[in-house]
């Protein structure tokens, strides 16, 4: 149990000021753009079958009566699925603010539950959404005249390690991780992609949004997720790629958009890749949203979207270095 002198508060009075009035003014920001504000379940019959998340699941009998035994609800890691069913049920522009979840995640700047901004815009392709992303960060911040960049993710390796991550082969990215002094790099085993994780996080991400809100665009189709894949003969170098970006202001990972894929049956392969690298690795059996699919398939606009954590942007804000610094009550103290 929880020592008693832990019932306090871990965020100081005038940081709890500062997320109310963030929160005023994001949806300030969206009221005046015409997005409308929505809710949506965080309990759900499907989880997340990416194997990078892990996804929080609870008995479903105690809601459900009836249920079977070993029926289980999962506590969504984001509102994304149920977000693009609004959008073919003909929602229009819409945001969420909501709590997401996510098991195995602790640490300076990560927390099991945390805040969720989510917005998508029909229509819209990722680079129109960038720059509405930038105008809602610099209106959240109040920082009216802080600038952005766009960095291609070819470019950026390119630059800083001299390789093209697009064609090296694994060898060359492992001695480059082990050439920039990764701890283990040596000892490790990784898949291609694992690998340009790995060389992104410990040597390239620390290097962004240094004097600029950095978006990190055009990644390589293998790391996809949702987005769609422009394909080859309609970028710069000729080369199909992932329409996908991430934010990152002063070395953090803050947004991740896509230009979303709406082709249920795309989609669906991509659910099914997802559950049997989550059988190779040995993790849990998670079941795919067939309602998304449902969805996509009765026709879900043309749309961008983007995930944002509010509590790394409110830390931003004010200057705090852990993210228990922005929570009322981290885990430890719920």
């Amino acid at each position: 149990m929880p020592a008693r002198d832990d019932w306090s508060a871990c965020a100081a009075p005038p940081v709890l000021s500062a997320r109310a009035e963030m929160l005023a003014r994001i949806r300030a920001f969206f009221a005046a753009a015409g997005v409308m504000e929505v809710e949506t379940p965080i309990l759900s019959h499907a989880g997340a079958t990416d194997p990078a998340l892990a996804s929080l699941d609870v008995a479903a009998t105690p809601v459900e009566a009836g249920a079977p035994p070993d029926r289980r609800l999962y506590l969504q890691t984001s509102p994304e699925f149920p977000m693009k069913r609004l959008l073919a049920s003909g929602s229009g522009p819409i945001y969420q603010i909501c709590k997401v979840f996510r098991g195995g995640e602790r640490g300076r700047r990560h927390h099991p539950e945390f805040t969720l901004l989510e917005w998508y815009r029909p229509g819209w392709d990722d680079g129109r959404l960038m720059d509405e992303v930038a105008d809602l960060v610099r209106a959240a911040l109040q920082r009216p005249t802080l600038p952005m960049e766009r960095v291609r993710y070819r470019d950026l390796f390119r630059e800083v390690l001299d390789l093209d991550p697009f064609t090296a082969p694994v060898q060359t990215l492992r001695e480059a991780a082990i050439t920039a002094g990764i701890h283990d790099a040596d000892r490790l085993d990784l898949e291609r992609d694992a690998w340009l994780d790995l060389l992104l996080t410990q040597c390239l991400e620390p290097r962004l949004g240094r004097s600029a809100m950095s978006f990190l665009c055009d990644y390589p189709p293998s790391q996809a997720a949702l987005a769609r894949i422009r394909p080859a003969g309609t970028s710069p170098d000729d080369q199909a790629v992932a329409e996908r970006f991430e934010l990152y202001i002063e070395g953090v990972e803050l947004a991740n958009g896509f230009h979303e894929l709406t082709d249920a049956a795309e989609q669906g392969a991509r659910f099914a890749h997802d559950c049997a690298e989550r059988r190779r690795l040995g993790l849990a059996e998670i079941p795919p949203d067939g309602l998304l699919l449902a969805a996509l398939e009765a026709g879900m606009p043309a749309s961008s979207g983007v995930a944002l954590g509010l509590d790394r942007l409110l830390m931003i804000a004010v200057g705090a270095t852990h993210i228990d610094q922005v929570l009322a009550f981290p885990i430890e103290r719920a």
